[in-house]
């Protein structure tokens, strides 16, 4: 096996291990590259259909390309698709940086959707080489009752033996692509053939590399116009993925801080 058809082959295992030992799970879209490809792995994982719901956390504030594609690929992948509203700024802890306060709404919306729909996991597209604080991860990662990680009290993994049993009123978190890279996720997609967003693309010497709310994500300088050049540029770059995210400039524990507190 080469290491694409390695890395699939795992996470199509977490997959079904998540959907045999868990009894109600639901698979979390942000409808960026890294969970567009985990829907086309869980897609294969049960044989052309996904078999529980995909949930969108909507923060309202997504590029108006994301909801295109969310629109139109939710109907052609037949996704039984939730969307969740979050939360107003007002609501959202003070203290935290600007950028982080607006990300934190996504958090509060994502405790009020497992509040409406008692799910027991979650599965997210997280990689540990995407951000610090996401290498500390486990593939089943515990929740504790408010929705918190402690970082400090992560269960062992070897093996592949994972921790499948969440406290009653809690839930877990199930990273299937915990050990891929970004260059990993793009050679995927284009072994694949996997549908991206235009907004990956150069537009005028600049594309993004992460998407998030249009009002907290910046494009970097990139002459990047198709999935090859991409693979090219990150073979070289030695720029961070996240380096678009206005959140990851601010408080040096901005991003921890919603970590602890719930987020992806």
């Amino acid at each position: 096996m080469d290491r694409l058809d390695d890395l699939e082959a795992q996470s199509i295992f977490i997959f079904r291990e998540a959907f045999a030992r868990l009894r109600r799970i639901s698979l979390l879209w942000s409808l960026g590259k890294d969970s567009n490809v985990m829907i086309w792995i869980a897609r294969k994982a049960f044989f052309g259909r996904v078999p529980f719901p995909v949930l969108h956390v909507d923060t309202g504030k997504k590029f108006p390309e994301m909801y295109a594609f969310r629109d139109r690929f939710a109907a052609e992948w037949d996704l039984d698709l939730k969307i969740e509203p979050c939360p107003p700024i007002d609501a959202i802890d003070p203290t935290l940086p600007p950028a982080a306060r607006s990300a934190a709404r996504k958090t509060e919306g994502l405790k009020l959707a497992l509040a409406k729909y008692r799910f027991d996991g979650l599965i997210a597209g997280i990689r540990r080489d995407e951000e610090p604080t996401r290498a500390k991860e486990r593939v089943f990662s515990p929740r504790g009752l408010d929705g918190g990680w402690d970082v400090r009290d992560q269960p062992p993994e070897f093996w592949n033996y994972f921790n499948a049993s969440p406290p009653p009123g809690a839930h877990l978190r199930i990273h299937p692509i915990l050990h891929w890279s970004e260059l990993d996720i793009w050679t995927y997609t284009r072994r694949e053939r996997i549908p991206i967003i235009p907004l990956y693309l150069t537009r005028d010497g600049k594309r993004y590399r992460s998407l998030g709310d249009s009002d907290i994500t910046f494009p970097v300088a990139s002459n990047a116009g198709t999935i090859d050049d991409i693979v090219r540029e990150l073979e070289a770059t030695k720029i961070p993925e996240r380096a678009g995210r206005a959140m990851d400039h601010e408080a040096e524990d901005a991003f921890e801080r919603l970590r602890v507190t719930g987020y992806l």
